[in-house]
């Protein structure tokens, strides 16, 4: 048995599978496409999560087209972030080409052209089904942890929750929130302490700046209502086929924090409303994050730690995470340790730091007595990739450099006409994009506040009132009390001045007088 043929059945035997499965391309010995040799993904083991890496330009995006593509086909709904613009695509079929003929001729089964139904989302200003979520919804643990809050913040957090549930306020949006943050250390700063106990306005301050920088992101237009539905996700069309849901974020790739914050929140959610599965043989729902970095380059301790909880436990639910990136360093070692599905594509060396990184990033896979992965690691050519993935039994399948087959559907965006037709046609767009403003914590605190700045103005009035009372009356009674002492020097004046009469006949010169004249009558 030549080489070839021993290579031939040894792909074989290691892709053997029992159930239904995808095909994603023909197993390479050196240079030359084995026919036939096909290297497959059991769909049992799709939800055990995987890896797509591989440098600019060396096919990531369209490997991961191909599986969108095949995973629809199967009926399997998948979730796509599309943050560079380019898988929009898949709702028109591929116009072909001879390259394209003869890369499958190679492979070994022919070509053919489709289109996939896709619903077109946004968290952003761009068109498409609007995808948001309610304060309430992160709940205080979660927000915290987006947020990178110290323990004291994060009890701060729990507080506001435990008020806005006692006392029955939505937190829905942004401004709900600000606004429950302004009122516990000012208007109702006695009423928090009384109840909850004291709480520092520094501590708030510094929240109020981290939900700030999230707010600057675009968090404003992802928080709020109408709630997006996780179940919208799972829905298959007339014909059987998985949606493709792409998620547009070519706006948002300058606001890590925005990105980040809406993936732990939508994995979140998903974790908390989809069922166990258990053994199924095939996964609800596939979610493919694109430029995965974006999740992981400013996210805190417990954030990752967070998303590694949530990778691990998720799977049991049927949900399969593919992270794609440029290199397998950018995903933390804790979850690449959890992905049962690699797809390498080639790495360049340009530097001492590239060529480490190749070395650690070979030996993330299987071992193989017919590659030197290091060396061809950097040889790999456009369309070409390292495949390893997990057999039914959960063992890693053998080592395959492998010659991928092409997309069905268009390998370019949309035109701008055809993405508003997708947009038009959509169900969803009309369940999600009229935007909801009901009554909330912003709403309420706001009419408290004033009631009890009117119940303040009344008794500032009436304590005016009151002092002026008093003023008038301390007034009339000094001006009865000097009308009084006038009356008194008067009356005094009058009973002290003598009448003239009175005077003359009191003088000592009248009664000299009077008995003078006495004296002489008698005499």
């Amino acid at each position: 048995m030549s080489k070839q043929e021993e290579f031939f059945e040894f792909i074989n035997e290691g892709y053997k599978t029992k159930g239904d499965f995808i095909e994603l391309g023909a197993a390479m010995l050196g240079e030359e496409t084995i026919t036939d040799a096909i290297v497959k993904i059991p769909l049992k083991t799709l939800n055990r999560h995987g890896l797509i890496a591989g440098a600019t330009g060396t096919g990531k995006t369209k490997t991961l087209q191909v599986l969108a593509e095949n995973l629809s086909e199967k009926g399997i709904p998948v979730l796509l972030m599309d943050i560079k613009g380019d898988l929009s695509g898949l709702a028109q079929p591929s116009p072909g080409h001879a390259k394209i003929d003869e890369r499958h001729a190679k492979i070994g089964f022919p070509f053919e052209a489709k289109k996939f139904p896709i619903e077109i989302l946004t968290i952003s200003e761009q068109d498409g089904t609007k995808m948001r979520a309610t304060i309430s919804e992160f709940g205080p643990v979660l927000l915290s942890r987006i947020l990178d809050l110290s323990e004291t913040q994060s009890g701060i957090v729990a507080i506001i929750f435990k008020y806005c549930d006692d006392n029955k306020l939505p937190l829905l949006d942004i401004k709900d929130f600000k606004k429950v943050l302004h009122y516990v250390t000012n208007e109702g700063k006695e009423e928090i302490q009384n109840e909850y106990g004291r709480i520092s306005s520094s501590s708030t301050g510094a929240i109020l700046r981290k939900i700030i920088e999230i707010e600057q992101q675009g968090g404003d237009l992802f928080f709020g209502e109408k709630s997006f539905e996780v179940e919208d996700l799972t829905r298959v069309d007339e014909n059987g086929r998985g949606i493709i849901s792409v998620l547009r974020l070519t706006d948002i790739q300058d606001k890590p924090k925005l990105f980040s914050t809406f993936m732990l929140q939508l994995l979140a959610e998903v974790y908390e409303t989809f069922p166990e599965q258990g053994d199924s043989g095939r996964p609800e729902l596939i979610i493919f994050i694109d430029e995965a970095h974006l999740v992981f380059e400013e996210a805190s301790k417990a954030l990752l730690n967070q998303i590694e909880s949530i990778v691990k436990l998720i799977r049991s639910k049927g949900i399969g995470l593919y992270f794609v990136t440029q290199n397998p360093k950018d995903v933390p070692e804790d979850i690449l340790a959890q992905l049962g599905l690699k797809v390498q594509h080639a790495l360049r060396a340009f530097t001492a730091k590239d060529r480490k990184a190749i070395k650690l990033a070979a030996e993330n896979y299987p071992s193989s007595d017919y590659y030197d992965t290091k060396d061809v690691l950097t040889k790999l050519g456009i369309g070409e990739a390292f495949v390893s993935v997990l057999n039914e039994k959960g063992i890693p399948t053998p080592l395959a450099r492998t010659m991928l087959r092409a997309p069905m559907s268009r390998m370019d965006v949309l035109t701008e006409k055809e993405i508003s037709q997708v947009i038009n046609n959509s169900r969803l767009t009309h369940k999600y994009n009229q935007e909801l403003d009901r009554e909330s914590a912003y709403e309420m605190l706001n009419s408290k506040i004033d009631k009890i700045n009117l119940a303040e103005e009344k008794a500032i009035k009436k304590a005016a009132e009151e002092k002026e009372k008093e003023k008038r009356a301390k007034e009339r009674e000094a001006e009865k009390q000097r009308e009084e002492k006038a009356t008194r020097r008067t009356y005094s004046r009058r009973s002290t001045r003598q009448n003239p009469i009175v005077k003359v006949l009191t003088s000592a010169t009248f009664i000299r007088a009077a008995f003078g004249i006495l004296k002489k009558v008698l005499k």
